[in-house]
């Protein structure tokens, strides 16, 4: 990566050797085995923690479809050299997607962020017991222990673990660990003694096929040996105590092994993505708001048109992400709607912004000095690669734990502002709406404040994962669990 687009944590990148502490060749003789929900973010996440323990000269076996196997190794921004470390099982696609004519579409007008089309991965989630078992039983006479590190809502999917006598598994949550306590708190009916008075409530975030899904995947991991969480004490601390400490937990293991975006070199850049960063080396430090809003969520021909009416009136310096959800069929998104612009908006905007229709390296764009702001649905992921770069958040929640990701950030940490308020869901998000918050984060006194915290945040997360750092010290934590000696009982 060019100099020009280096990032507060590029101590680690371009270096031959691995970063990662290295402990006995007994590790040699333990197989790891990650099985992610199939949605990009959770797919990334897994991969990246993947790369981690690989890192350590462990076998790690990454467990899919087709599809969201090649997708998920098309999007990362790791060298191709570090993902020939992993052993990748191409599920059928017909066992993880729907292939119904015609495929289910996002639909943009749908009243909930998160629309129906998302709904066949639930249903394919609820039949991959069988084919993930067999990868288990196939894999677990080559080990000393089989280890198996499955997304919080596969758990139903690897069950079959409790009936080889060498393996475990560990419960892996995409989501933060202050949502993962509230939620936790108004499930059991309790008081949740946060430093809010009001929390979006699980009905009001999560549609009901979504909840009941959740909730049994959530019992079914009481046979999980510990929980990982893509957090770290730098950002959530206190609320990774209260996990830890929380009476109605099955007193698990507990690692935070988050940031793990940070944890591998950037790939060779596309030439779409030179030109992008190529862009933004011209403009001023902080002066341009990147916007997306992740692989889950639709806009509306009209909330298209207000978001590009309210940063035409905002004057900040912008990069548009302008994409439909992932599709949850074979039939790849491209092939779907062409979100319309406003007429003459591109050719208005000239030099201060650039609307994008591809992927784009999110980490690295994140990671440029010039870009001052995130506008963003608060997804989990997003959330920590906007934090540990030191960048502040405009917070327009969509769906699922992301409302309660945008109270963290506005209300708790303090490190952005808010588009709309939760309570506003059901109303238009107006073009004015989007200029107000675009110029509070980005040309203002409290903007200013604003960024100065999350600066701190994100120098806390750079210590955290250099040597001797906090998430460092929580991965050798973890491989030094799984490579121990002796039995695999839960311990």
């Amino acid at each position: 990566m060019a100099s020009s687009t280096s990032t507060p944590h590029d101590h680690h990148q371009h270096e031959n050797k691995s970063p990662y502490s290295q402990l006995s060749s007994s590790s040699s003789s333990v197989v790891v085995v990650m099985v992610p929900f199939p949605a990009q973010s959770h797919l990334n996440q897994l991969l990246q923690l993947a790369l981690v323990v690989s890192s350590y000269d462990i076998p790690v076996h990454y467990v899919s479809s087709t599809l969201h196997n090649s997708r998920v190794k098309s999007r990362t921004t790791n060298p191709l050299p570090h993902l020939t470390k992993i052993h990748f099982h191409d599920l059928d696609d017909s066992q993880v997607l729907i292939t119904h004519s015609p495929p289910p579409n996002p639909n943009p007008n749908s009243k909930t962020k998160l629309s129906e089309h998302r709904n066949p991965l639930i249903e394919a989630t609820m039949r991959l017991r069988k084919p993930v078992a067999a990868i288990l039983r196939s894999l677990s006479p080559t080990a000393r222990r089989l280890v198996v590190v499955n997304d919080v809502v596969m758990a139903s999917a690897v069950q079959d673990v409790v009936s080889l006598p060498n393996a475990e598994a560990y419960a892996f949550n995409s989501a933060s660990a202050f949502s993962g306590f509230a939620y936790r708190c108004e499930t059991m009916g309790r008081n949740h003694n946060l430093p809010i008075k009001e929390l979006p409530s699980m009905e009001s975030c999560f549609s009901s096929v979504l909840r009941k899904f959740v909730a049994y995947q959530v019992m079914m991991t009481s046979y999980s040996s510990g929980e990982l969480f893509n957090s770290c004490r730098a950002i959530e601390g206190s609320f990774l105590d209260l996990l830890a400490n929380d009476k109605s937990s099955f007193k698990r293991k507990m690692w935070a092994v988050g940031p793990l975006h940070q944890t591998t070199d950037f790939k060779e850049l596309r030439d779409q993505d030179k030109c992008l960063l190529g862009w933004l080396d011209k403009q001023e430090p902080n002066s341009v708001l990147y916007i997306s809003f992740g692989t889950t969520t639709t806009l509306s021909e009209e909330e298209i048109k207000e978001l590009a009416i309210g940063l035409e009136q905002s004057g900040v310096k912008f990069i548009w992400v302008l994409r439909d959800a992932d599709k949850a069929d074979i039939i790849g998104n491209e092939n779907g709607r062409r979100p319309q612009l406003p007429d003459g908006f591109e050719e208005r905007m000239g030099g201060m912004g650039m609307v994008v229709r591809e992927w784009v390296p999110q980490v690295q764009i994140l990671g440029h000095p010039s870009t001052g702001g995130f506008m963003s649905h608060c997804g989990w992921n997003s959330c920590m690669e906007s934090l540990s770069m030191g960048v502040p958040i405009a917070a327009w929640p969509m769906h699922s734990d992301q409302p309660m990701n945008a109270v963290l950030i506005t209300e708790v940490l303090k490190v952005g502002v808010a588009v709309m308020e939760w309570e506003q869901r059901h109303e238009m998000v107006t073009s004015s709406m989007i200029s107000r918050a675009a110029r509070k984060l980005m040309a203002s006194e409290e903007g200013d404040e604003i960024r100065k915290r999350v600066v701190e945040i994100g120098e806390a997360v750079k210590q955290s994962v250099a040597e001797g750092g906090d998430c460092r010290s929580e991965w050798d934590s973890f491989i030094a669990h799984i490579t121990r000696e002796g039995s695999s009982q839960i311990t």
